[in-house]
């Protein structure tokens, strides 16, 4: 294949060029067309109307009092204090965004930081309750092949 000489050379330094352009624009945060900064500013019953419709029935029906102990200490607390709760079933709201949230998943707490993308979803989704499956071989009794298996 025939190419100039320097072809090469002046392509490599176009791409360079247009990926230090696509690195220093920075993609903004955007939920139902609104910025995390408007969303931030708005009314929990501004809000409402752009979450999805699971969410906009669990705070027309009125929140737990867990629910609300959770929203009560986000709102008093600073953005990098760590809050622990059991309340998996808590829907992320604009306002929770910055903070540290230590949520129960059974056996302890795993600690999240809530991040704009995550508005909409429930706290539950970010801390998994079962471990992942890690097989290894045959244990004493599965089949009859198993007894012959050679001992360490």
């Amino acid at each position: 294949m025939a190419t100039k000489k320097g072809f090469k050379s002046s392509s490599r330094s176009r791409r360079k060029a247009i990926r230090k352009k696509i690195e220093v624009r920075k993609k903004e945060f955007h939920y139902q067309g609104l910025t995390l900064e408007e969303l931030q500013q708005l009314a929990l019953e501004e809000v409402l109307p752009l979450l999805p419709s699971r969410i906009r029935r669990s705070f027309r029906r009125g929140l737990t009092a867990r629910q609300n102990k959770l929203l009560h200490d986000i709102e008093h607390a600073e953005k990098g204090e760590s809050i622990k709760t059991h309340c998996r079933d808590m829907p992320i709201l604009p306002s929770f965004v910055g903070h540290h949230i230590e949520i129960h998943k059974g056996n302890g707490f795993q600690k999240v930081e809530i991040q704009p993308d995550m508005i909409g979803h429930y706290l539950g989704e970010f801390a998994l309750t079962r471990g992942r499956v890690k097989h290894t071989g045959p244990g004493v009794g599965a089949t009859r092949s198993s007894k012959f298996m050679p001992l360490k």
